[in-house]
């Protein structure tokens, strides 16, 4: 299967500004492509997953990959897909904002490949140096008002309530420059990117015709939501990062493991590296019985493997099978942290479970898992209770430092699905 095929088959393809085209200079030799990503956060989401990968499997077919961090476009912020203005960030954010995106790109795109590196470029380089009047005539010429403002994402911000600035209208020039730039420095001929981003892309295109004789191609692949048609990649807590600081690999693996149903297949294609004979077979496997849910564990384990490493993504896997009576050894600290926003909790005083510790229906009682010390007994005795996910066999067992998971923890349950984690402070 072609390239061009795969890219169907998974979906990554809404658009083309020529696909005949694209498809024989392809078919000809690798070809050098970019995507750019706008440093507004000093953190991407999950939605910026789709240009990560796509140009990842760009370099896996031999092609030279591009990703540009916008360290001059992130100072005017883009209208597509947007009711309103973006904030302005000072230029101190925005330093910082590229150098986390840059670490960011380097885990998803191998920049150290030796047959073809992907290469890095921050715009700013080029387009901080010319002036106002040097752009507006080199650049700004080349460009109708009339084609601009029948672009979408401009005309839906004329539409609305608050308008658009002129400083977001000339938006789309300064990505339409990018393009021409790379075209002519680093014979960049492909530009990938969302729905949103047709307008600014086909903008590029325009330009580098006309300025350079050149031909050039735009791509774009589907813009995701969920199955309500609500954003992809918000949650409750807000926006899914690719940062593990902002938000872990537990949460993150969550947040793929609970993906509806009916969306499961979609990310399976678009968003994990595992091949067509694979994803179908988990199709299947799925469409047959989805409540057992090994395609969701499967989606979740791929991409949280791309994203965060083999190992963080183990940690997290175990974190939590610990909801389903899994082992708690060799936990992260940080992953039971996350399952403490999970799951209820208590605390116990430290001095309390110093040593051998307190007696077990004590525990049970005075964390409030068991309603009366008589009742905490008759749970033991009948099995339903467990410390660390290990099943309490005898009324006299004390619950002490052994129990503390990284000196202090101890997740207790009833019964099947009843846990409650306990700190020791």
């Amino acid at each position: 299967m072609s390239m061009i095929e795969d890219l169907r088959w998974r979906g990554l393809l809404a658009d083309c500004t020529d696909l005949p085209g694209l498809t024989d200079r392809l078919n000809a030799g690798p070809v050098t492509l970019y995507c750019g990503f706008d440093p507004t956060g000093d953190s991407l989401h999950v939605g910026h997953l789709m240009g990560q990968l796509t140009l990842r499997r760009f370099q896996l077919a031999g092609h030279h990959p591009v990703a540009l961090a916008g360290g001059a476009t992130g100072m005017v912020g883009d209208p597509s897909g947007r009711s309103s203005e973006r904030n302005l960030l000072t230029r101190e954010q925005l330093e910082h904002n590229v150098t986390c995106i840059k670490a960011q790109l380097a885990r998803l795109i191998d920049f150290e490949a030796k047959a073809n590196p992907a290469r890095l470029v921050d715009n700013a380089e080029w387009t901080a140096p010319v002036s106002l009047l040097d752009f507006l005539r080199d650049i700004g010429k080349h460009f109708s008002i009339n084609v601009m403002l029948a672009k979408e994402s401009v005309k839906s911000r004329m539409e609305g309530e608050s308008g658009i600035s002129y400083t977001e209208f000339s938006y789309q020039l300064l990505q339409a420059n990018d393009f021409y730039y790379l075209r002519k420095t680093l014979d960049c001929e492909l530009q990938i990117g969302g729905t949103d981003q047709w307008g600014n892309i086909t903008a590029g295109t325009e330009l580098i015709r006309k300025k350079l004789g050149a031909t050039a191609w735009g791509w774009t692949f589907p813009l995701i939501t969920k199955s309500d048609g609500t954003k992809f990649g918000k949650t409750a807590d807000g926006a899914v990062w690719l940062d593990p600081g902002k938000t872990s690999p537990y949460r993150f693996y969550q947040f793929f493991v609970n993906t509806d149903d009916a969306m499961v297949p979609v990310y399976l294609r678009r968003f994990t590296m595992l091949p067509r004979e694979e994803i179908e077979a988990l199709e299947a496997e799925h469409a047959a019985n989805p409540g057992a849910r090994a395609s969701h564990r499967a989606l979740s384990r791929a991409v949280t493997t791309i994203v965060h490493g083999t190992d963080a993504c183990e940690d997290a896997i175990r974190a939590s099978s610990l909801l389903f009576g899994g082992d708690p050894t060799g936990v992260s600290h940080s992953a039971l942290r996350d399952i403490a926003a999970e799951v209820p909790g208590a605390t116990l005083a430290r001095a309390s479970v110093a040593g051998t510790g307190l007696n077990i229906v004590e525990v049970l009682a005075s964390t409030g898992l068991c309603p009366s010390k008589g009742q905490a007994r008759k749970d033991v005795e009948g099995g339903g209770i467990y410390v660390n996910n290990v099943r309490v066999a005898d009324v006299k067992r004390d619950v002490g430092e052994s129990d503390l998971l990284h000196g202090r923890y101890i997740l207790l349950r009833k019964g099947k699905r009843n846990y409650l984690l306990v700190q020791a402070e």
